[in-house]
């Protein structure tokens, strides 16, 4: 199989703190900002970044969160964003653009800077996405279209900073796109072989493989009503 050559400029890197955001609602720590300078990669993410509950966020299976800066006027020209929203809009840690759902796969092991990482499954939104972009049915909106971005395993630990690079390097599960696995995840339309194959992908975050294990002995409804309606 030959490689496809993809890369990307890291437009700029955003991290944030846990924070009281709304009255009655757990801390969340969505809101990322821009910082300069080279960033530390831990095994955990990037040193300086925060995650308010590790039990849904954060960990070494959601180190970092990537997202592509080209579905941004896609959710503009549909009216669901403001003209104009910059990056991080969404909590993620990082944008490029020409790298997204449909042409990167699970799996997959990218240089990030100086970093190693290693796509680990794509993003479950949640009602904090909704209060934190005013959009109350953007957590539903990502489920519906796929465009959720993605997360990264640290597998090489180093430092990133605006302008270095995200470089494919290596492709292991051709077949199952980030826009495919995560469609099938979140939707739960998915065939009894294909959710078998995904419970044994190793490089699926465990928590992914789980539930495509219990879609494939026939478990295909799940109440998704604490994540995008309500509280952890």
């Amino acid at each position: 199989m030959t490689l496809p050559e993809l890369s990307a400029e890291i437009g700029d890197i955003y991290l944030g703190s846990v924070q009281d955001r709304w009255d009655g609602k757990p801390p969340s720590a969505i809101q990322k900002d821009l910082v300069p300078g080279s960033q530390a990669i831990t095994l955990t993410g990037f040193s300086d970044d925060a995650q308010a509950d590790l039990t849904v966020h954060g960990g070494e299976e959601k180190a970092i969160h990537h997202y592509a800066l080209d579905h941004y006027a896609v959710w503009q020209d549909e009216g669901h964003m403001a003209v104009g929203t910059v990056p991080a809009a969404f909590g993620e840690n990082i944008s490029t653009t020409g790298l997204t759902e449909e042409n990167l796969c699970i799996g997959d092991i990218l240089k990030l800077g100086s970093a190693t990482v290693q796509i680990s499954q794509g993003r479950q939104p949640c009602w904090k996405l909704g209060l934190h972009t005013g959009q109350e049915k953007l957590p539903y909106l990502f489920q519906k279209t796929g465009r959720t971005g993605w997360y990264y395993r640290v597998l090489e630990t180093g430092t990133a900073e605006a302008g270095d690079r995200v470089t494919l390097i290596e492709r292991r599960n051709p077949d199952w796109s980030v826009l495919r696995v995560t469609r099938a995840r979140l939707t739960r339309r998915v065939s009894r072989n294909d959710a078998e194959t995904l419970a044994g992908l190793a490089d699926l975050a465990p928590g992914w493989r789980q539930a495509f294990a219990r879609m494939a002995e026939g478990e295909t409804s799940e109440d998704t009503s604490a994540r995008l309606a309500g509280q952890y």
